[in-house]
């Protein structure tokens, strides 16, 4: 697998409560965060351990070989999730990168992010 992008950014709950969110994106109640845009599609849980990693299939359609992967630590009370975009193909143009780094980035720590309260 090539790393295309990557990102650690702290998350306010523990690992278990963001393994959980990233497991299970679209449960019901108050933490549905996940809101995809038409050019892409709900991501598959292809591993996970709780509560230190998840991996997702890619969210976009015409890239069906990368894989997004989460690995979560502890800080402190918090969590520190990196997420990573991988790909077993051609990467993309750098601006294709840049745009699924951007909308990754957007999803996990902003989307996400909000859904704690922060």
């Amino acid at each position: 697998m090539i790393e295309l992008s990557s990102r650690e950014r702290k998350q306010p709950p523990p690992p278990r409560i963001v393994w959980e969110s990233l497991t299970n994106p679209r449960r019901p109640g108050p933490r549905q965060w996940l809101e995809l845009q038409r050019d892409e599609i709900e991501p598959r849980v292809l591993r996970s351990v709780e509560p230190e990693l998840v991996v997702w299939s890619s969210l976009w359609p015409n890239r069906p070989d990368d894989e997004i992967r989460f690995d979560l630590r502890p800080y402190g009370m918090e969590t520190s999730l990196r997420w990573t975009l991988l790909t077993s193909a051609e990467p993309p143009p750098p601006e294709a990168v840049s745009h699924m780094r951007h909308r990754l980035n957007f999803l996990i720590n902003a989307q996400l992010r909000f859904t704690y309260g922060q």
